[in-house]
């Protein structure tokens, strides 16, 4: 893979990024429902309809919004669009049932693949990264609290200026990304910095959304993750710090109780580090 070596990260560079990997995804094929799909457009049609009646749309707001639309797809941003604003709503009806850890959206950014290792790990980076060292740890159970050996912990996060690599100009490939095997004892450990708050990409289409409405564009600072192991339910998740700006305003609206960090010092004297367990649900 060809890493750019642009300076500066752009929205619509980010944007055609997401757009790239999610065309690659392997999306669910099976039959298609029309009974569900005319129920589910039609609702949403009409929800549209709605919102011009009560806010009585003229035709300069309607050619607006048709612009608007035509430049977020320019731009690659349907997945940062989707994602931020809508997908949360989606995670919160599909896991409802859930009784292990709380799930949260994945967002744009998700690579499948990165660097495996078993137990215990420094997440790969570059020389003199920069950001607090921070060291995430804890265990993989079922729901009774038995450690499940083999499950996978997959980690990753923005850096200390808010961009993740192989969506921005740069960085090294895998910077920042990894994945744990754990042991018999369902132990992990990462080592890596502490991520900040950093704001979405604003120079494109949501960015101008944003201005116009008069929001602001930033998400706390978190951990991603996807945990899973043999006979359990993947859950994608995403951890935030107490005290954290933008904890309580996230733009995306991802942020659950549950899911805040409480970091203390470290134990070597350096950073910060927290403990945090994940509890699997059987698989459906």
């Amino acid at each position: 893979m060809t890493i750019p070596t642009a300076p500066n990260p752009t929205a619509a560079g980010s944007g055609r990024s997401a757009t790239e990997r999610f065309s690659q995804k392997e999306l669910s094929a099976g039959a298609v429902d029309q009974a569900r799909v005319s129920a589910i457009a039609t609702d949403a049609i009409h929800a549209l309809h709605e919102v011009i009646r009560r806010h009585h749309v003229h035709y300069a707001e309607y050619d607006a919004l048709k612009a608007w639309l035509i430049r977020v797809g320019e731009d690659g941003e349907w997945p940062l669009f989707l994602d931020v604003w809508l997908e949360h709503v989606v995670e919160e009806v599909v896991n409802a049932d859930r009784l292990g850890t709380s799930g949260t959206i994945e967002g744009p950014y998700y690579i499948p693949g990165s660097p495996e290792f078993r137990s215990e790990a420094t997440l790969p980076m570059r020389d003199g990264e920069q950001g607090t060292p921070f060291v995430f740890q804890g265990t993989v159970t079922d729901l009774d609290g038995n450690p499940l050996e083999d499950a996978r912990v997959e980690l990753w996060h923005a850096d200390d200026d808010g961009y993740y690599s192989q969506f921005a100009p740069g960085i090294p490939e895998w910077n920042l990304r990894g994945t744990i095997l754990t042991g018999p004892d369902g132990r992990f450990a990462f080592h890596t910095i502490k991520p900040a708050p950093y704001q979405i990409p604003t120079d494109g289409s949501c960015g101008a959304l944003i201005a116009a409405a008069g929001w602001h564009a930033w998400r706390p600072a978190h951990l991603h993750l996807k945990v899973s192991a043999p006979g359990k339910q993947l859950v994608t998740t995403q951890l935030y710090f107490e005290g954290g700006e933008h904890v309580e305003d996230d733009v995306a609206q991802a942020v659950k109780p549950q899911l805040i960090l409480r970091p203390t010092p470290a134990t070597s004297g350096v950073g910060e580090e927290v403990i945090y367990g994940f509890a699997l649900d059987p698989a459906a």
